[in-house]
């Protein structure tokens, strides 16, 4: 079991990864991979129940074939995965909810089914030979092996190794582990290995399929690499050369009007241009910021491999005075005192909160402040040809509001994007005549700029802006809010039909679920909820670091193994332990709060570790309690397992996609304080 979970938690977070890369993932999309995978967990435990001992017999021989499916199916569906991803839906095209949703669940049905059955139907198999083997037992050997899973993964193989790579090294344990089974007798060991000799013969198989497999866009595949910060792909097509970064496309060579309208609307404002930052970077940029003689040029880009890829294949040149730099942007401005003439954020739209959070009054306020006086902040954001629609109006205004309550003056300038210029101090509009007067040519804005970018066009866009929409806040992102609401119009769809069906079967189960069922739902709920809210919390401050959001979870799952062993050792009234350990994680709650309101960028590293390990050792702590009062048979750790899971999946859900979106990070965290009110009190009534 402990090969197991390290083989499943491996699997877990390369499958996961698989879907953001092939599906763009936002915070919605992450959410739904997230949920469904918990979900079938669920489901698979929940049939170990009837199934185990019966339709499946639960002997030794049984678990280890159950082990070589688990062994070998992540393999298979890696590659079933890409595969259907190109037939199924055309290549460039992003995906909608209802085929998103309906995609996943599918391709996970079979694994994530088997990863919840192996549970219960291993610590079957152990009563066989030993009656009175305890189940919270079973769920501690499980978190041995779902954190060794974790650590290997973050601290090793993220960095180091492909996905079938991966999946071949964090199976070889398993594989070792039935062997071993096998030798020690009880069972036919020709057929188990076999078994784990055609296992070895796929996943080895899978290795020499990796890049043939990933190749699902127009061009040839020159380059791909797995980095600590996603997956590069590098197509060439003609003389056209596209840098792709997790499915989505990040530079290339044909824009190259886009550089233009990037680097001269905000320098042509501005009569000194020694120190420029630039926050990452875009085809031509670099040609087109030489023209402006900058001193020095600071460019921030997170992934040093993507600066890499870039310089090599000619998308941005090594120019005079630049400097790359390889930090999050917003960790940097916190800790530099330089000050520059124009700061430069070459970023998409904030579709994702890991962008979102260079869209907010907070970032704003940092941007001004290492500005020099006069100096410029420019962003862009989707353009539009003839239509502005409600939701992107709204968008749009609450970026100016937003940016309004920093700098004195901001003018929207429309175009293949829209970009923002933002100065305390006054902008023109006429663009040639400026970049005219400081004798820089153009082959883009020249020529086109007063058919494309009328005074009317212009000072109709800054009219519709609402002055009075909100302002978006790291710990209210209300764009994100909005985000999505575009993502399901841009399908025409709702996730209405979806979240009915949803609540009418969680009502369902709920009416059915016994007092610790529900204590044991509502933790698994509030653990993956506050897993949640850290991973946003620490994004919004640190920014996305691969190594630590992966270590985050590992700690998440850390947690849970001596909050178990505690709970065995008890001997006090088990109620009573559920209810103190509900108030103390309603406690944390406030304390993360307060936290984040009152010392939000000077929170450490360490702190957001602390507070999940201690999260999860409550939460992991209530287990064995609650399984103890329920007896401890077969169909009391189905259901508590089940009740875990099924919270977890719930809460990950609501927190990603409803919670955050729409009433903020702290209003989040007193929604989860008040489900455990709930189950607080649900654990006090005796009637």
């Amino acid at each position: 079991m402990i090969a197991t979970g390290i083989s499943s938690v491996g699997a877990q977070l390369v499958i996961i990864r698989e879907f953001l890369t092939q599906f763009n993932g936002n915070e919605f999309v992450i959410a739904l991979i997230l949920f469904n995978w918990l979900l079938l967990g669920s489901a698979g435990t929940f049939m170990a129940r009837g199934a185990a001992g019966r339709v499946v017999p639960a002997s030794p021989q049984g678990l280890a074939f159950l082990s070589l499916a688990l062994a070998l199916m992540p393999s298979v569906l890696i590659l079933i995965i890409r595969l259907l991803r190109q037939l199924l839906f055309i290549p460039g095209v992003s995906v909608g909810f209802g085929a998103t949703f309906a995609f996943t669940f599918l391709c996970m049905l079979p694994y994530c089914l088997l990863v919840g059955f192996a549970l219960p139907y291993a610590l079957f198999v152990l009563r066989d030979k030993i009656p009175d083997y305890a189940g919270a037992r079973i769920y501690i050997v499980d978190n041995i092996g779902d954190i060794a899973g974790g650590l290997i993964f973050t601290v090793l193989l993220a960095f180091l190794a492909t996905p079938l790579t991966i999946m071949l090294l964090v199976n070889i344990p398993l594989l070792a582990a039935l062997i071993n089974l096998a030798a020690a007798g009880g069972m036919r060991k020709s057929a188990v290995y076999a078994g784990a000799a055609v296992v070895c013969a796929v996943l080895g198989a899978g290795l020499g399929m990796e890049r043939a497999s990933l190749h699902n866009a127009p061009g040839k595949l020159i380059e791909y690499r797995e980095t600590r910060y996603g997956r590069i792909k590098v197509y060439r097509q003609q003389e056209q050369v596209t840098v792709f970064a997790d499915g989505l496309p990040v530079s290339s060579t044909q824009r190259p009007g886009l550089a233009e309208e990037l680097i001269h609307y905000p320098l042509a404002q501005i009569d000194k241009t020694d120190r420029i930052l630039l926050i990452s970077a875009v085809s031509g940029v670099m040609a087109q910021l030489v023209k402006h003689r900058p001193r020095r040029v600071d460019y921030v880009e997170l992934n040093p491999a993507i600066t890499a890829i870039e310089m090599r294949y000619g998308l941005i040149q090594k120019i005079p005075g630049l400097q790359a730099i390889h930090r999050d942007a917003r960790t940097f401005l916190v800790g530099s005192r330089e000050r520059y003439d124009a700061i430069i954020v070459c970023l998409p739209e904030p579709g994702t909160y890991q962008f979102n959070r260079f869209f907010t009054a907070h970032f704003f306020k940092l941007a001004a402040d290492h500005l020099t006086p006069g100096g410029i902040l420019s962003f862009s954001m989707k353009g539009y040809d003839n239509y502005l629609s409600e939701t992107q109006r709204h968008k749009l205004s609450i970026m100016d509001s937003t940016a309004r309550s920093v700098f004195s003056d901001v003018l929207l300038l429309p175009g293949q994007n829209i970009v923002f210029l933002c100065r305390n101090g006054r902008l023109k509009q006429d663009i040639p005549a400026l970049l005219k007067d400081k004798r820089i040519a153009t082959d883009y804005i020249g020529p086109y700029f007063y058919g494309n970018l009328t005074t009317e066009r212009i000072t109709a866009l800054n009219a519709l802006m609402d002055r009075q929409a909100p302002r978006n806040h790291d710990l209210r992102p209300r764009l994100m809010q909005l985000m999505f609401s575009q993502w399901f119009e841009k399908f025409a769809t709702s996730p209405t039909w979806f979240y009915i069906p949803f609540v009418l079967l969680l009502g369902l189960y709920l009416a059915f679920a016994g007092r610790e069922e529900f204590v044991l739902f509502t933790t698994g709920w509030f653990n993956m909820g506050c897993e949640i809210l850290v991973i946003f919390a620490f994004q919004i401050i640190f920014g996305y670091i691969y190594f630590q959001i992966g270590l985050i979870v590992t700690v998440f799952l850390a947690g849970l193994l001596p909050g178990a062993w505690l709970a065995m050792r008890g001997k006090a009234n088990g109620r009573h332990l559920l209810m103190a350990s509900d108030g103390l994680l309603v406690t944390l709650c406030a304390v993360l709060a307060a936290s984040l309101v009152y010392a939000r960028d000077l929170l450490p590293v360490w702190y957001f570790l602390v507070f999940g390990f201690t999260v999860s050792l409550v939460c992991g702590f209530q287990f064995p309690v609650a399984l103890a009062l329920r007896r401890d048979s077969r169909r009391a750790l189905t259901g508590v397992l089940t009740a875990d899971l099924a919270g977890a999946a719930c809460g990950t859900l609501i927190t990603s996609a409803v919670l955050v979106p729409y009433a903020g990070i702290l209003w989040s965290t007193a929604a989860l304080a008040a489900l455990k009110v709930v189950s607080l009190s649900v654990s006090a009534w005796r009637h």
